[in-house]
């Protein structure tokens, strides 16, 4: 892929290391030079000075092939209108903007254009480690329907299989963390102590998914 970055902040310069490191190209744009010092001596990418909304500007940063544009300086209207001229003005289908006001988010996501709103995003990791267990799920989806839990296996299920945890509880564990490697189980997968369990699971369904990991399994 090639992507176009405006905004040479930490997100921004971290998000161009990462991709290069992936083996995509990246342009880099921000109105201020000496913000690509941070993409350091290594970065191989193009780096653009000016306004990332500005056509000309986008035009040498190679938006005509690029496959995706990241809006991610710290100001809204920029990340907006710049996310905006990409999708509209050369069709970027692919595009995603940094809104630091939650309700901008709401409103620019509904248009089609994916928002990271930052201050949601940091609350909700917070809170998530601050309440119980199941209290915030780590995702749901825009229907409300279908959440992802990040659970430690409890040790009453240790030794029994994956496959049973699922048929007792309706829910799918989508994968594992296992000592620092994520795993996909099969039928055979076994949940060993230290495992953290990653469920998918309806809404309507948390409780009884949370009764049945506190219960344990049931005699065969």
């Amino acid at each position: 892929m090639h992507v176009v970055i405006m905004g040479c902040g930490r997100v921004g310069s971290a998000l161009a290391r990462s991709l290069e490191d992936r083996n995509h190209t990246v342009s880099v744009i921000d109105s201020n030079p000496d913000s690509f010092r941070r993409l350091g001596p290594s970065f191989a990418g193009t780096k653009v000075t000016g306004v990332g909304f500005d056509q000309d500007v986008l035009d040498r940063a190679g938006i005509d092939h690029a496959d995706a544009f990241a809006a991610v300086s710290s100001g809204d209207n920029s990340n907006i209108i710049a996310a905006r001229v990409a999708r509209e003005t050369f069709g970027i289908q692919n595009v995603v903007a940094r809104i630091y006001d939650p309700g901008r988010a709401e409103v620019y996501q509904r248009l089609g254009i994916t928002t990271v709103a930052t201050v949601k995003w940091t609350s909700d990791q917070i809170l998530r480690r601050l309440l119980p267990a199941g209290a915030e799920p780590d995702f749901r989806d825009p229907s409300g329907t279908i959440r992802v839990d990040q659970i430690s296996a409890p040790e009453i299920w240790v030794g029994s299989r994956t496959v049973k945890l699922q048929e007792q509880s309706r829910s799918r564990i989508a994968w594992i963390d296992r000592l620092g490697e994520g795993v996909l189980p099969t039928r055979e997968s076994v949940i060993q102590e230290g495992d953290m369990l990653h469920l998918v699971m309806r809404e309507e369904n948390a409780d009884h998914v949370y009764a049945v990991l506190n219960e344990g399994p049931e005699a065969d």
